[in-house]
């Protein structure tokens, strides 16, 4: 699966089409882990969609309940 097959499927699923690469990143990810997608596959996604700008967000301080400085 390339990027282009990926904005298709999102297209599909979601009924709307999208260029944000994190969105993107979402779906590929929720993908793998339906077992949609290979780890293979998900990696060269992942890597392709960091080229493009993507970014993982940092989770573990965002749910923390404590404050970071």
């Amino acid at each position: 699966m390339d990027i282009r097959e990926l904005k298709s499927k999102f297209n599909q699923s979601r009924e709307f089409k999208t260029d944000d690469v994190n969105s993107l990143m979402d779906f590929a990810k929720k993908a793998y882990i339906h077992n949609e997608i290979t780890i293979k596959e998900y990696r060269i996604l992942v890597r392709e969609l960091e080229k493009q700008g993507a970014v993982i967000p940092d989770t573990e301080y965002e749910n923390s309940l404590i404050e970071y400085s």
